[in-house]
């Protein structure tokens, strides 16, 4: 069964301490990009160039794969060197009520040791961290898209009611409500990794991630339409589990709910792929426009 960065991979990264490995250094060697489209090899430029057309490049990765994090910096680098400062680089690793942390470091009003502080990070911050302060030596924006982990639990436990009965500070941090749960073969793979079998009747999932799941992909999905609002001219790279995006499912449905005319990119990275890097990309074009298969010889970063 191939790994599935979801729900789980988020709770182990944000809430529990991992063994960080040593920096290693990629090359060419370590990754292959296929386009969907056309079945053909790829480069990191190519991505970028599809901005000119786009909005969003969704850049679905396994949080602990190395030259997915390397690639990411890669791109968020040429975006700013294609497109100045509507160059942004979206987060699912922070919290939507942290923003005004992040903004206060990014602009240099506070010290570093206070931003780690209290800006929630994961404990995985250092994979992300080269992004952060690209951004912070360019002048770049960074969007805290997520929603926290104590208004999953809300929505897990007490669904859309309880969530209903927070304060109006705290749905600030999230998307609108009512969200809209994921449905169809989004709902039908949730439920699968959670061992639900859809032939049998009576099988069930072990864990509802139905609620929370959703509440995360819509927050997100509102994080990014609240900043192409805001800046239209933005060129977002927005960093998630791509259990989030693959096949076009999650966050990518529910913005497409705020803006239909919001034109998106989405790109799927594979850490464990048979035959390497001669993958055959078959039974994964379903997944995104641009397919990143890194080499799973190298370290992880945790």
């Amino acid at each position: 069964m191939k790994r599935v960065f979801g729900l789980f991979a988020i709770l182990m990264v944000a809430l529990t301490g991992f063994a960080q490995q040593t920096d290693v250094v990629i090359s060419k060697k370590d990754y292959v990009i296929y386009s969907s489209k056309t079945g053909k090899k790829a480069t990191p430029k190519d991505i970028v160039e599809e901005l000119k057309s786009a909005d969003v490049v969704f850049f679905g990765e396994e949080h602990n794969d190395s030259v997915g994090h390397q690639l990411q910096l890669m791109l968020f680098k040429m975006m700013f060197e294609a497109y100045g400062d509507k160059a942004v680089v979206s987060m699912e690793m922070f919290d939507r009520d942290v923003q005004y942390i992040m903004d206060e470091y990014l602009s240099g009003l506070i010290k570093k040791s206070y931003f780690l502080k209290d800006s929630r990070k994961w404990s995985n911050y250092k994979d992300y961290e080269p992004m952060v302060e690209f951004a912070k030596e360019k002048g770049l924006d960074v969007v805290c898209a997520n929603a926290p982990f104590r208004y999953v639990n809300v929505a897990t436990k007490h669904g859309l009611e309880g969530l209903q009965k927070l304060s109006s500070k705290a749905k600030e941090a999230m998307a609108p409500l009512p969200y809209k749960l994921a449905d169809g073969g989004y709902k039908v793979k949730l439920n699968a990794l959670m061992g639900h079998d859809p032939t049998n009747p009576d099988s069930k999932p072990a864990y509802d991630m139905i609620p929370g799941q959703s509440l995360w992909d819509a927050t997100m999905a509102y994080s990014i339409y609240q900043k192409l609002q805001a800046k239209p001219d933005s060129k977002i790279l927005h960093l998630v589990g791509r259990f989030h995006v693959d096949e076009y499912y999650g966050i990518v449905q529910r913005l497409k709910e705020f803006d239909p005319e919001i034109k998106t990119v989405v790109v799927s990275l594979d850490g464990s792929a048979e035959n390497f890097p001669k993958v055959d990309i078959t039974e994964y074009k379903k997944n995104g426009d641009y397919l990143i298969f890194s080499n799973p010889e190298v370290p992880k970063s945790y």
